[in-house]
């Protein structure tokens, strides 16, 4: 399966979201998830976004996943090529690690935001639909 994933703050940190377009090797789409996860920093967002992906994926059964991200820094810290120094988000690196042994094969890209203009959507979209409530 192929994961897109992003998380998007209005603030840093501010009113969050997560966005999650879970993909079949054919490119079908199987889940979207637009969620609001209250006020978080973008770099939590982020890492929301992928457990988030990771775990409904291994709900659909996946085996393997190729997972897509904007986010530069969170897909070198899950490579182990930046170290993870925040402590918040060292706690999320491990529920990544954890869940990412699940996978018979696992992969990480950074791609840029063009190329995840729906999960970028999602995560915009769960926060809009918040303040619409009247959530801040």
């Amino acid at each position: 399966m192929r994961i897109r994933t992003d998380g998007a703050s209005r603030g840093n940190p501010g009113p969050a979201g997560i966005g999650i377009v879970v993909e079949g090797s054919d490119g079908a789409t199987l889940a979207e998830i637009a969620e609001y996860i209250d006020r978080q920093t973008n770099n939590v967002a982020e890492y929301t976004a992928l457990v988030r992906g990771l775990t409904r994926a291994l709900e659909l059964g996946a085996t393997s996943v190729d997972v897509f991200s904007d986010s530069e820094l969170m897909v070198r810290q899950v490579e182990g090529r930046y170290e993870v120094k925040n402590d918040v988000l060292r706690t999320y690196a491990q529920q990544v690690r954890d869940l990412r042994r699940r996978f018979s094969a696992f992969h990480i890209q950074h791609v840029p935001r063009s190329q995840n203009r729906r999960a970028d959507a999602l995560a915009n979209l769960a926060i809009d639909r918040a303040q619409g409530n009247g959530q801040r």
